[in-house]
């Protein structure tokens, strides 16, 4: 990203069942690029996808040199995919959009347009989305937990679709992260910012590869990975509950001080044991989490792993 190409637009695409869109993405990209900028190169990063995707890719690669390929050796995930793509892109200006088209590249230009204005980082903003009910309940849900447990502001209108200068990208190549998510970490970059509304396309083929349980890792992963405020809970929990144990303990001394409990029984010390025990459990539980994404960071194993490359022998 040290040489970048002013007026070259960059395209990062990750790529996952994208066998019915990407043609037609292509020819998009290549209509609304020629305007605003002199040249555009779009990369496409096959994350291991079971459809003819790969295959797609290298053909559309032969035919035209500003196209690039990348082939990871299995899945990595989506956001893993964009880092890759951010590696080898060139443009002064990159944009990170979806393969299936819900992500308009038609945008692309009014977003360009506002970057003008000043921002080093223009995202699109879906006030509409095309989602199922499903989809846009739990992105909700997701986004006011991460939101809350990592002290940011996270909007649900607003995904990965937005272009950034090479300055905002190079200093996300810089993050040695073991765990990816690209829109915390621009929002981590600081640079001058701002949303714009954008359409959102309906998705005309296949449906989300995003299940609930991947949902669910994506949000643990990542709440962990850019937040300990967990930890500050599982604390302020445990000081909460010395403080409760040590009045009920109060109370039942007065009581029985009192004359009103004539036989100590034992149910409620089996109760105070379970409950805890289950708090302990808990807070070691949390903390062993953050172990866990210790172990991975110093291992220092590489982010992802390509078995193929396409048009980027020269970057």
């Amino acid at each position: 990203m040290n040489n970048y190409r002013k007026n070259v637009l960059s395209v990062i695409v990750p790529v996952y069942r994208g066998e019915l869109f990407l043609l037609e993405l292509y020819r998009r990209i290549k209509d609304i690029a020629a305007e605003p900028f002199q040249d555009f190169e779009l990369i496409l990063v096959n994350d291991a996808s079971p459809d003819n995707s790969w295959q797609l890719i290298t053909e559309m690669c032969g035919k035209d040199s500003r196209v690039a390929g990348i082939n990871f050796s299995r899945n990595f995930g989506q956001h893993y995919a964009i880092s890759a793509g951010l590696e080898y892109a060139t443009g002064e200006w990159i944009v990170v959009m979806d393969c299936d088209l819900q992500d308009r590249p038609e945008e692309i230009p009014a977003l360009f347009k506002e970057a003008k204005n000043g921002y080093d980082i223009v995202l699109a903003q879906r006030l509409i989305r095309q989602d199922s009910f499903f989809k846009r309940l739990s992105s909700k849900c997701f986004y006011m937990i991460f939101s809350y447990l990592t002290d940011t502001h996270q909007d649900a209108s607003i995904a990965n679709f937005g272009i950034y200068n090479h300055r905002v990208i190079k200093a996300i190549i810089s993050m040695h992260d073991c765990v990816r998510y690209f829109p915390a970490m621009v929002q981590w970059t600081g640079f001058r910012r701002t949303a714009i509304p954008v359409t959102h396309q309906s998705r005309e083929h296949g449906k989300s590869s995003y299940s609930l349980k991947k949902l669910i890792d994506l949000a643990l992963d990542n709440i962990i990975a850019f937040s300990y405020k967990p930890l500050k809970l599982t604390a302020g929990m445990g000081l909460i509950i010395s403080m409760i144990a040590f009045f009920v303990a109060l109370w039942y001394y007065i009581l029985y001080m009192s004359g009103y409990i004539k036989v100590m029984g034992y149910m409620s010390i089996i109760l105070s044991i379970w409950f805890l025990g289950g708090i302990i459990i808990s807070i070691q539980g949390v903390l062993g989490i953050y172990i866990g994404k210790i172990f991975n960071q110093v291992k220092q194993r590489p982010l992802f792993i390509i078995a193929d490359r396409i048009n980027l022998d020269d970057k």
